[in-house]
C-alpha cells in the first residue's frame, strides 16, 4: 500500500504545487547542450543559423510536457526492439530518434500526404522495399517489417550520400531532390544546403528528441519506474486458410477476441483474411491453445472433404500463389 502511495505521489505531485512553484517551473529557461552530435556527425552550433534552427525545435518540444511524457512512455515499448535491429545491422543508435520525428512512436500515424505507420512510408516507397498493401493488409503498419524496410532504405541512402544527415534528409524529401540540390548548390553538407522547409527542420526535430529522451531529468521530466508502456508480448502462429475467414472467428479459435488480435496485427485491414498462408501475432501463452483447436476448427470450416487423389492438393496444402 505504501509503495502504491509513493508512486501516486510521484505521478500527481505536480498537481499539488503551489501557484508560485508552478510559475517558477514554467518560467524556467531550459537550454540544450552547447555541443551536439547526430550519428557521429558534429552539429555546427557555432553557426548562428544552425543554432537558431536547433533552438526553435528544442523550445517547441521541451515545454510540451504532455507530448514528451508520451514519448517517454512509448519509448519503453518500441526502443528496445529498434535498438536491437540497429545494432544487428551495424547502424547508429541515434537513428531510433527518427522514429520519434516521423510518427511520435504511434503505429496509426497517417500524414496528410498518405504516409503511414511508425516509419511513415508512402505506398510507392513501401513497395520498393517489399511492404505489401492491398485490400486486406498494409505492412507499413507492421513494426517488424516496416523497420526492416526503413533500415534498408536508410542504409541505401547512406551508401548514396556518405553522411547520415543527408541520408535522413533524403528519407524525408526523397533522394532525387537531395541529389538535385547537392548538384545545383555545390554543397554536400546538410547544414549548408537550402532544402524544403520541412526537411530543413527535420534533422533538428530528431536532435531535439535525442536531447530530451537521452537525458529527460535535465529538463524536469521524471517517469516513475513501471509507468512506461511495456513491449507487446505475443507469439506468432503460421497457418493455411482453406477459405476466407472472419478475424473474429480466428481470434476465438486462438482463445482470444477480435480487438485483442487486431491490435497486435494493426497491418490487417478489414474484418476478413483471404484464403492462403498467414502469420498472425496472438497473445503470449495462447499458441498451444491455438494449435490444439486449429485442426478441428479448420476441419469444420472446410466441411466434408473427398480423399485427395494422386497429383491433387488438399485445401490446407494449397499455396497462396495457387489461388
Amino acid at each position: 500500500m505504501f509503495k502504491m502511495y509513493c508512486r501516486l505521489l510521484l505521478l500527481l505531485g505536480p498537481f499539488f504545487l503551489a501557484p508560485a512553484d508552478l510559475l517558477a517551473q514554467n518560467n524556467h529557461l531550459f537550454l540544450f547542450p552547447s555541443s551536439l552530435t547526430l550519428c557521429g556527425e558534429t552539429v555546427p552550433l557555432d553557426s548562428r543559423a544552425v543554432w537558431e534552427m536547433m533552438d526553435r525545435e528544442f523550445t517547441m518540444v521541451v515545454y510540451d510536457r504532455a507530448q514528451v511524457y508520451l514519448w517517454l512512455k512509448r519509448s519503453t515499448r518500441y526502443f528496445p526492439f529498434i535498438e536491437a535491429q540497429l545494432k544487428a545491422k551495424g547502424m547508429p543508435d541515434d537513428l531510433k530518434y527518427l522514429l520519434v520525428a516521423e510518427s511520435g512512436l504511434r503505429t496509426r500515424a497517417v500524414s496528410s500526404k498518405g504516409a503511414s505507420g511508425h516509419w511513415q512510408f508512402m505506398e510507392r516507397t513501401g513497395k520498393r522495399f517489399n511492404l505489401r498493401k492491398n485490400g486486406y493488409i498494409d505492412e507499413r503498419l507492421d513494426l517488424a517489417k516496416s523497420t526492416e524496410a526503413a533500415l534498408s532504405y536508410l542504409k541505401m541512402l547512406y551508401g548514396l550520400f556518405g553522411k547520415w544527415t543527408l541520408a535522413m534528409a533524403a528519407y524525408n524529401c526523397g533522394e532525387e531532390r537531395v541529389k538535385e540540390e547537392i548538384q545545383q548548390q555545390g554543397e554536400n553538407d546538410y547544414f549548408r544546403l537550402d532544402l524544403p522547409q520541412e526537411t530543413e527542420r527535420y534533422i533538428f526535430r530528431i536532435l531535439a528528441a535525442k536531447v530530451l529522451l537521452s537525458n529527460p531529468a535535465a529538463y524536469g521530466y521524471a517517469l516513475p519506474e513501471g509507468f512506461g508502456y511495456p513491449p507487446e508480448d505475443f507469439e506468432v502462429v503460421t497457418f493455411q486458410l482453406p477459405l476466407p475467414v472472419h478475424l473474429r472467428d480466428l481470434a476465438r479459435a486462438c482463445g482470444s477476441y477480435y480487438k485483442e488480435v487486431k491490435e497486435l496485427n494493426e497491418e490487417l485491414q478489414g474484418y476478413q483474411l483471404p484464403a492462403g498462408l498467414h502469420q498472425i501475432k496472438i497473445p503470449k501463452g495462447k499458441a498451444a491453445h491455438c494449435e490444439k483447436k486449429w485442426k478441428d476448427w479448420v476441419k469444420n470450416l472446410k466441411g466434408p472433404q473427398k480423399q485427395a487423389g494422386e497429383g491433387e492438393k488438399t485445401a490446407d496444402a494449397i499455396e497462396p500463389n495457387d489461388r
